[in-house]
């Protein structure tokens, strides 16, 4: 005898979930059916995976190697599932996508309104993590693809989609609001920059932009969104680094505060498309990064304004 399918996905339920209570509500079957199969699993394999304590249910640590183990078989089974169905007509089914929070939500509601226009049957459920959980879901299968930085997903395919300039931003009265045109890092020295926290590649790319600049990073504000160091920014607290998609998509929208592109090659990240090597899905997931480049592009081209004022100086 060996663990069923069913048994394996009833146990990465309970390790996700944390409680046999949560996790037989996920699955959709009773609570002893579901505790009843993880012991059963457990006699099996002669150890014991989740110790049953009153906070909930914690894994061994023999449990949780089964437990990482347990999803790739899983998602080898997907797999299989979805090269039986795949379809050369067009793109449909359920694809999980990751993406960092700072890309999320300013590409994917004009993303999305595109897809589902060219694939009607197509169902996408998005998660935001930081770059760290992104690479550990995208490994173990809970993810399909993600939209991150390639350099940190170094097992993994992926396709350039665009690249994103950081940008400065500061109160209305501070001095770096009273100029035009892009930030030179000299403009920068001994600023007191405002950035993510920890687990954000964002965070690594602004600390090495501060040392080369001779500015320094905050120390009392660890921002948690891009629109709270913003906020900050606006009251005077120090100068928020902020990507282009941000930058252009949503700090704009406030006429009160000025946002200036950082002239300077540490001031840019790769955004990526990722995915498993060797994912049935790889064809079709090119596909859709094809669809998230263009729609990128439309967010990252200038204003028509913007456009006209160029080509005017152009021709002078």
């Amino acid at each position: 005898m060996r663990p069923t399918l069913r048994q394996l996905q009833y146990i990465v339920a309970v390790a996700d979930m944390g409680r046999f209570r949560d996790a037989a509500e996920l699955l959709g079957v009773s609570q002893p059916s579901l505790s009843e199969q993880v012991s059963d699993a457990e006699a099996q394999l002669g150890v014991t995976l989740i110790e049953r304590a009153r906070t909930g249910a914690v894994l061994t640590p023999i449990g949780e190697e089964i437990v990482h183990r347990a999803r790739i078989i899983l998602t080898q089974v997907e797999d299989l599932k979805t090269v039986a169905r795949q379809s050369e007509e067009g793109i449909s089914g359920r694809y999980r996508l990751g993406t960092l929070p700072t890309i999320g939500p300013y590409l994917l509601p004009s993303a999305v309104r595109e897809l589902h226009k060219l694939y009607p049957d197509l169902r996408m459920s998005v998660r935001e993590e930081r770059t760290v959980n992104l690479d550990e879901k995208l490994n173990d299968g809970r993810l399909d693809m993600v939209i991150s930085t390639a350099e940190d997903h170094v097992h993994s395919q992926s396709m350039q989609l665009f690249d994103e300039q950081l940008y400065a931003c500061a109160a209305a009265d501070a001095s770096l609001s009273e100029g035009t045109g892009p930030v030179e890092i000299s403009e920068l020295k001994g600023k007191e920059f405002l950035s993510l926290g920890y687990g954000h590649r964002l965070s690594m790319i602004v600390q090495k932009l501060a040392e080369t600049a001779g500015a320094h990073i905050s120390t009392e504000y660890e921002g948690t969104s891009l629109d709270a160091i913003r906020q900050m920014a606006g009251m005077g607290a120090g100068v928020a680094i902020l990507p282009s998609l941000y930058a252009l998509v949503e700090a704009q929208k406030d006429p009160s505060q000025v946002v200036r592109p950082i002239n300077h090659p540490l001031a840019r990240r790769q955004i990526s498309l990722v995915w498993r090597a060797g994912s049935p899905l790889e064809a079709n997931i090119q596909k859709l990064g094809l669809v998230f480049r263009d729609v990128a592009a439309d967010l990252l081209s200038p204003p028509p304004e913007d456009r006209s004022r160029k080509e005017i100086s152009k021709r002078k």
